[in-house]
């Protein structure tokens, strides 16, 4: 029996590392495109034989080309957070994304997943929210096929929200909010997102635009409201406005792992929940998890 193989690019991220796993527990052979391989092999150490992991620079046509031969499909996991030199998020969302997307169409991949983001606008003010539009409208050029995969916020084990939120709401008797914290979320398990990936490339094929959010909406304070409820604590919520934020932000991003950064305050400025008129985690046959299975955990 032939398996079919799948490269996953950015299979070592927070996503990425959930793809990859749902996808060999369904039994698929998986290529962990990356440019530094070793970080995938300690991620996925003992796996099964049916991983590998591979070199590639999605810089480099040569490269993405020899990590998608001979592979059915492919997903682009990739995300930047934070801007270092040539690095940009219109290098890594926009012109990697279309160099990605030629590549699998030219070596006949049959399906492409490209992971966008809810609230991805081309027309945004924002670099990191205009690049995500920008990005999906650069891969439908380029590959028409392919399925563009909206998740919202993103929470579970280690993630850097909630997880974060749960720390900070533990130390801080003043717990500053984004404005007056009536921004919507609807975050959703990392778990579940990976899973959603691998029922699209399970399926048959589709062009649609998923969006992934979670059982519930939010407005921020209220989600903050929730998470001291549930770790029994009660700070004192501080209004703080968005451009203290930024300011904040910008000498957070000099740290080599910035706990806050500027796309992240721009992301609390705008609702980002899921939209009626597009498939989401039902139409995958996925009953999306609460955030208190992580603050079950944050407890202990």
């Amino acid at each position: 029996m032939t398996l079919r193989t799948v490269t996953v690019f950015g299979g070592t991220g927070f996503l990425g590392r959930y793809i990859v796993r749902h996808l060999l527990d369904l039994g698929d052979a998986v290529r962990v495109a990356s440019r530094h391989p070793e970080r995938s092999q300690q991620i996925f150490k003992g796996e099964t034989s049916r991983l590998a992991s591979i070199h590639a620079d999605v810089n480099e046509e040569a490269s993405i080309g020899a990590a998608v031969s001979g592979a059915v499909a492919a997903v682009n996991a990739i995300s930047l957070y934070v801007e270092r030199g040539a690095e940009t998020f219109h290098s890594a969302h926009v012109e990697a994304a279309a160099r990605l997307a030629r590549c699998c169409r030219a070596a006949g991949v049959e399906q492409l997943v490209h992971v966008s983001g809810i609230g991805a606008d081309p027309a945004s003010p924002s670099p990191y929210i205009r690049s995500r539009g920008e990005g999906e409208s650069v891969v439908r050029a380029a590959f028409p096929a392919a399925t563009i995969v909206r998740p919202a916020v993103m929470f579970g084990p280690d993630d850097a929200f909630l997880t974060t939120l749960a720390k900070l709401l533990r130390t801080l008797p003043l717990f500053p909010l984004f404005e007056r914290g009536q921004t919507r979320v609807q975050p959703a398990h990392v778990d579940d997102v990976g899973q959603a990936i691998v029922r699209i490339l399970a399926a048959s094929g589709s062009d649609e635009i998923y969006e992934l959010g979670g059982p519930r909406i939010l407005p921020f304070e209220a989600l903050v409201q929730t998470i001291a409820r549930e770790l029994g604590v009660t700070p004192v919520l501080v209004p703080v406005p968005f451009w203290m934020w930024k300011m904040v932000a910008f000498g957070a991003e000099t740290l080599p792992h910035p706990p806050l950064t500027r796309n992240q305050v721009e992301l609390m400025a705008i609702d980002t929940v899921t939209s009626p008129n597009r498939p989401g985690f039902n139409a995958l046959g996925i009953t999306p998890r609460g955030i208190e299975t992580v603050l079950a955990a944050a407890k202990q």
